[in-house]
């Protein structure tokens, strides 16, 4: 890394560790329950709940993230490699949608491919635009045939991708797990992202808070296999675990906006008693959101959602969504151009070496941090994406 981004992101990192109101992310993928942020107030389950339950205390956020640790990861592989050409480095990042969260990793991975002077053709970024596994595979398939060197991928489907990850790892292609491990496959020595137990523990402690430890919660996810998802879910009833909310339906939207709001409609409808939503993919939170608003529940129905496109950060200020758990893809994509740069110019074994100490209890997660936005925080975490020229 040049000194220049390096101190950019550390100065970062220094600005936000000030600005978040009370508690800071953790790298451990279970957090206890002692570090959950401060609680909310929210509408109780019922009315005759919300006559006699005591009100919560506003919800505070935390955005520290990881951003200084990285930064110092980011340039020890830097230092490591000075002096040895990148000629023959080739890397791609892989996501799994084409949706606004994955807008962040691109700008970061661009970013990362810049500072290490590698030219934008040796540096391909691929979103699928429907999300469909097809797609994905058939960009690998066209990495693959322009020489690539390594890639991170978010898989859509990591059972379908153990073969594939087998063979391209056989061959000397780097494969690093982003946003979602992939346990059981030959990349899954490294994960770099979310820790996302962490992250699901976080919202659940949100929803706790902001449902006054009562109520019924419906989960909507992008997948009910995926490892991010499965993961999330755990940790969310992790955190509610001996309380008086239940999670009643845990359902399936596909990578699909309009599948989400269609199925909070539904279960809004067929169930009266659900107060809580949680939206676990990026674009849930607005679906869910618009849902609430369609069916005439603002205020009265909690929504805690993940990520922060502009959509969600917008029924955040507006109270629709009592607060949304954040990740930094910018990182995924900057450090990521790091690592798999490495890869190829260092070998596996030296550039674990320089990366293990930064890797969490687990010995494989290199965590991109987590973090929490509520309506107060809404300003501080503006300010970060700008400092990191996201837009």
């Amino acid at each position: 890394m040049n000194r220049k981004m390096a101190a950019g992101l550390a100065a970062a990192a220094s600005s936000l560790a000030l600005a978040a109101c009370s508690s800071s992310s953790t790298s451990s993928t279970s957090a206890p329950a002692s570090s959950a942020p401060a609680a909310s107030s929210a509408p109780a389950a019922s009315s005759a709940a919300a006559s006699s339950a005591p009100a919560a205390p506003a919800l505070s956020g935390s955005i520290a993230f990881n951003q200084g640790n990285l930064a110092k990861l980011d340039a020890a592989l830097a230092a490591a490699m000075k002096g040895k050409p990148l000629t023959a480095v080739n890397i791609a990042m892989v996501v799994n949608v084409a949706a606004d969260y994955w807008k962040a990793g691109q700008v970061g991975f661009l970013a990362g491919c810049k500072a290490l002077g590698l030219p934008s053709s040796k540096c391909t970024y691929f979103a699928p635009p429907n999300g469909k596994l097809t797609e994905q595979d058939s960009e690998l398939e066209t990495l693959r045939s322009q020489g690539i060197t390594g890639y991170s991928i978010s898989a859509i489907d990591p059972a379908s991708a153990k073969g594939t990850i087998a063979t391209d790892m056989g061959k000397g292609v780097f494969v690093l797990p982003i946003d979602s491990p992939l346990p059981g496959t030959a990349a899954a020595g490294l994960y770099l992202g979310t820790p996302n137990t962490e992250a699901g523990f976080q919202a659940g402690t949100a929803m706790k808070q902001l449902l006054n430890g009562t109520g019924k919660v419906a989960i909507l996810v992008g997948s009910l296999t995926a490892a991010n998802a499965t993961q999330r879910i755990a940790g969310f009833e992790q955190a509610i675990a001996g309380t008086n909310i239940t999670v009643v339906q845990k359902v399936n939207d596909n990578l699909s906006a309009s599948t989400a709001q269609s199925d909070a409609e539904t279960i809004l409808a067929n169930n009266p008693d659900v107060n809580g939503l949680y939206g676990v993919y990026s674009y849930d939170g607005p679906a869910l959101a618009t849902a609430v608003q369609s069916a005439h529940k603002t205020g009265s129905v909690s929504i805690v959602s993940d990520d922060s496109d502009a959509q969600t950060l917008s029924f955040i200020n507006s109270g629709v969504i009592g607060g949304t758990v954040v990740q930094m893809p910018y990182q995924q994509g900057f450090t990521g151009a790091y690592v798999l740069a490495a890869e190829k110019v260092l070998g596996s074994a030296a550039t674990m070496a320089i990366i293990k100490p930064y890797l969490s209890s687990d010995g494989f997660t290199l965590s991109s941090g987590v973090g929490l936005v509520t309506k107060s925080d809404i300003s501080s975490y503006n300010s970060l994406l700008s400092s990191l020229g996201i837009s």
